[in-house]
């Protein structure tokens, strides 16, 4: 199938982007294009205009100021998988963008199309938010700070393939704050085995003084629209030692958080299977965050956790949600408009 009839515009700034935007207000923005095109092939997107901003390199890098990492949002997974900035800073984003699809779609895809497609399988929504990230949005207002705001990933992600963007503004860029030396931080996931986007996945940041947990931020994706954070497991983790039992005991809280809204699908992977697996793999990244190992169980899990690869076969498959995915988000080059 073919995408139905566009008209194409070429943005050579992020001031003309946001111009075209106002005189094209149902324009999509395209940079690497790893779901905008398959999905208007499909023609589940229709837009009368595609404006190109994968030239802009005003919105890629990688820099660190104060103990705040930026990151420009054309900046590609491989690019923040090969930085040696973002690995001495904040290890678990090196190990999430290696794990990212291909190595085709790594070094094509960029964080910025990943987050604002706003896929609940999508490995990046789930790890930002628990990093406590912050996504900084350019609006009509001008270049600079002026006419940018920073919106908590907590807030970003307001739906299925949904997002806080305006309809005049794009996604120019993401800031995480670095770890300090008390914390440690993991990601592990249930991978689907083609695609490697999580049936369920787990975010963990804590924080560790005097050999008990301080403070702890955890977040689960692929079960519900948006990433969710784990409260009860939270509050079960602060004030204790970070042992085997502690930790096994507290990722069984999961099921206090979850709600009714489970995805699931009779097929591939039904509500209460991820219901099930997302408690083991919250627990498998507090393994590996704090060195703990775990055995083998058989089922495809090794002795360190996922640390952002896969947990590839569980003898289930990846329900889409009630969408294609093709490509699954890795880069829908979207920055500004959501599908």
């Amino acid at each position: 199938m073919f995408a139905t009839d566009f008209e194409y515009l070429k943005a050579t700034s992020v001031a003309q982007a946001l111009q075209l935007l106002g005189t094209n207000p149902e324009a999509k923005l395209l940079a690497g294009g790893h779901s905008l095109i398959p999905l208007m092939k499909l023609r589940q997107v229709r837009a009368p205009a595609v404006i190109d901003i994968g030239g802009l390199d005003e919105l890629r890098g990688i820099s660190i100021n104060n103990g705040t990492i930026h990151i420009g949002a054309l900046t590609t997974h491989r690019e923040i998988e090969t930085s040696p900035e973002i690995a001495q800073a904040c290890h678990i984003m090196t190990e999430v963008a290696g794990s990212i699809g291909d190595p085709q779609v790594r070094n094509r895809g960029t964080i910025g199309g990943n987050v604002v497609h706003a896929d609940p399988a999508s490995d990046w929504p789930t790890v930002l938010t628990a990093l406590r990230a912050e996504m900084v949005i350019q609006g009509g207002g001008g270049l600079g700070r002026r006419g940018a705001r920073n919106v908590p990933a907590a807030e970003f992600f307001t739906g299925l393939l949904e997002t806080s963007i305006g309809a005049n503004e794009i996604l120019t860029g993401i800031e995480v704050p670095s770890l300090n030396q008390n914390q440690v931080a993991e990601y592990a996931k249930m991978a689907h085995p083609a695609t490697h986007f999580a049936v369920v996945g787990g975010a963990v940041v804590v924080t560790v003084e005097g050999g008990r947990c301080t403070a702890a931020s955890v977040v689960v994706g692929g079960l519900v629209p948006t990433p969710l954070r784990a409260r009860s497991v939270e509050t079960a983790l602060i004030g204790q030692e970070l042992t085997m039992e502690n930790i096994t005991a507290a990722s069984e809280k999961i099921s206090m958080d979850l709600g009714s809204n489970v995805f699931g699908d009779s097929v591939f992977a039904s509500a209460e299977f991820r219901r099930i697996v997302v408690g083991v793999e919250v627990k498998h990244a507090l393994f590996h965050a704090v060195g703990l190992a775990h055995h083998d169980d058989g089922e495809g899990h090794d002795d360190h956790g996922d640390h952002g690869h896969d947990h590839d076969d569980h003898g289930n498959d990846h329900d889409d949600h009630g969408h294609d995915h093709d490509d699954h988000g890795h880069d829908d080059g979207d920055h500004g408009h959501n599908h």
